[in-house]
């Protein structure tokens, strides 16, 4: 397997990028009133998945990688819960698409940090 040369080789990166980017489009449709509140949170969570993953990529210790793919991880699911409320106040109809990517990123970030920790145990 050939190694990643910086953070944008990585697979989870790649899909979380592409989630942000779909948060982007969907939250331009949101009320104006939301601007500071909702569309202005999930953006800004959604853009911490993405760069945690690039932080954290560049950690030397496998202790600090973990730390900040851990902090992508709760993003995650803080945009869960964001997109969540914006289909029940009926700002999008593109919950199954998001919510689809939203599982993804996490899967896969929940494999590469298996796969860190079983390096370092190893």
């Amino acid at each position: 397997m050939e190694k990643s040369k910086n953070f944008e080789d990585l697979l989870v990166w790649q899909k979380g990028h592409q989630f942000v980017l779909e948060v982007y489009k969907i939250t331009k449709q949101f009320p104006k009133e939301e601007i500071y509140g909702l569309t202005s949170q999930f953006r800004r969570a959604a853009v911490s998945i993405t760069a945690n993953v690039a932080e954290g990529y560049k950690r030397i210790s496998n202790k600090e990688k973990l730390r900040f793919y851990n902090i992508a991880q709760a993003s995650l699911e803080e945009c869960k819960y964001f997109l969540i409320l914006a289909r029940d106040l009926e700002y999008t109809n593109q919950f199954k698409i998001l919510n689809d990517l939203i599982n993804e990123v996490s899967k896969m970030l929940n494999v590469y940090c298996r796969s860190i920790l079983n390096y370092s145990n190893s």
